[in-house]
């Protein structure tokens, strides 16, 4: 079992660490990570050199990133790349209304089950739809269904619709796109359809084997929470490969199976149901902002590489079984506090090496944070490495 903390201290200020050490970096650069007493005996992935990956780790330079100093370029030349997880662009634009029309399914092939999550509007529940096989036969199928109560606005309901629709059509074995929909009558509430998994929000879970409510089964070791960071690398690459950001990846938005089987899902409905995961500074917007790239904080520009420092912060959520990040910062500070170098500190249990890749998604300037490919080769061959100890 994984053992964490409680979630109170988790920052690592530059001038009160307990001791520094340079370790290998998912580049093959090296960064000075600061180092807690209860830090682990560091393990060294293989270099560059001793895979035949094409997606190796390459030496481009000796850069030295700090996990606990400041870097004060904020990416300003940053790609403009798609604007986050987005409808694709032949469609960008058409009312969500006629795209989920695409897939829609009468209501009363649509069963609700019990709630699953609530917010203030929005509910997520278990239940079942009435579809056909290839051979025009009939079968009940387990779903997710998505839907909003009456009091929920016009504008809201827009929204929800809209986020639902961000990826319809895309088909990859760690990727949840929509299903189906069903928008009549107009004088009731939609209900957005998707694929079940056992376990359901990936968070919840964490919370809850955190709390001992799962089963022995579910006694997280580091290899397994390492095996569904892999799958989480690998969704985000297919949704790269689509030329799409996701600009809001956390555990609150995957699903979670009982073989840990992983896959991404669109945010409709996570500011309702994970409000204390969002935050308005003052723009009118909830934005996900502790886990924010600094550019994404202050430009609101986002690419590739917002989306590598947004997985450094989910794997550290992986890492404390669904802890908050940033848990004592105020939001209007983050921006202020990550300039200054200031970064979640090393979660007990977790390996100097996990900590390191956590570490070179948080650089400043974006071009110093690795690639999915590259951090994809240093899981694998750290998960591999884990097995012959396990």
């Amino acid at each position: 079992m994984l053992e964490c903390t409680d979630g109170q201290t988790d920052r690592v200020p530059s001038n009160q660490t307990a001791s520094e050490q340079l370790i290998s970096c998912p580049q093959h650069c090296e960064v000075s990570v600061a180092k807690t007493p209860d830090s682990q005996q560091q393990f060294s992935p293989p270099s560059p050199s001793d895979t035949s990956s094409s997606q190796a780790l390459t030496q481009q330079s000796q850069t030295f990133l700090r996990a606990d100093t400041p870097n004060n370029t904020t990416g300003s030349g940053l790609p403009n790349f798609r604007q986050g997880i987005c409808i694709p662009m032949d469609t960008k634009g058409t009312d969500p209304r006629l795209l989920l029309e695409e897939i829609s399914i009468e209501r009363n092939r649509i069963t609700l089950g019990e709630i699953l999550l609530e917010g203030t509007f929005g509910q997520i529940y278990c239940g079942t739809i009435i579809t056909e096989d290839e051979k025009g036969g009939e079968f009940e199928q387990e779903v997710f269904i998505k839907t909003i109560t009456d009091q929920a606005r016009s504008d809201q309901t827009q929204v929800f619709l809209q986020e639902c629709c961000m990826l319809k059509g895309l088909i990859h074995e760690n990727i949840n796109p929509v299903l189906a929909a069903c928008l009549t009558p107009p004088d009731q509430q939609p209900l957005i359809v998707f694929h079940a998994t056992s376990e359901g929000n990936l968070k919840k879970f964490l919370q809850k084997c955190r709390m001992s409510e799962c089963g022995s089964h579910y006694a997280l070791n580091t290899q397994q929470l390492v095996y569904m960071a892999i799958q989480i690398i690998r969704g985000v690459q297919f949704l790269h490969r689509k030329k799409i950001v996701h600009k809001d990846l956390a555990t609150r938005n995957c699903l979670v199976d009982s073989d840990l089987g992983l896959k991404i899902t669109d945010n409709s409905l996570s500011r309702d149901l994970f409000p204390n995961d969002y935050n308005c500074l003052g723009d009118n917007e909830n934005r996900p902002v502790k886990w924010l790239s600094i550019e994404a904080l202050l430009t609101h520009r986002f690419s590739p590489a917002s989306d590598v420092w947004a997985f450094g912060v989910t794997l550290w959520e992986l890492m404390t079984l669904g802890q908050q990040p940033y848990a004592d910062i105020d939001p209007f500070e983050m921006s202020a506090y990550l300039q200054e170098g200031y970064r979640i500190a090393q979660p007990i249990n977790c390996p100097d090496e996990l900590f390191s890749v956590m570490a070179c998604c948080w650089a400043i300037s974006f071009e110093e944070r690795p690639k999915f490919s590259q951090l994809l080769v240093c899981l694998q061959d750290f998960y591999t490495a884990l097995g012959r100890y396990i």
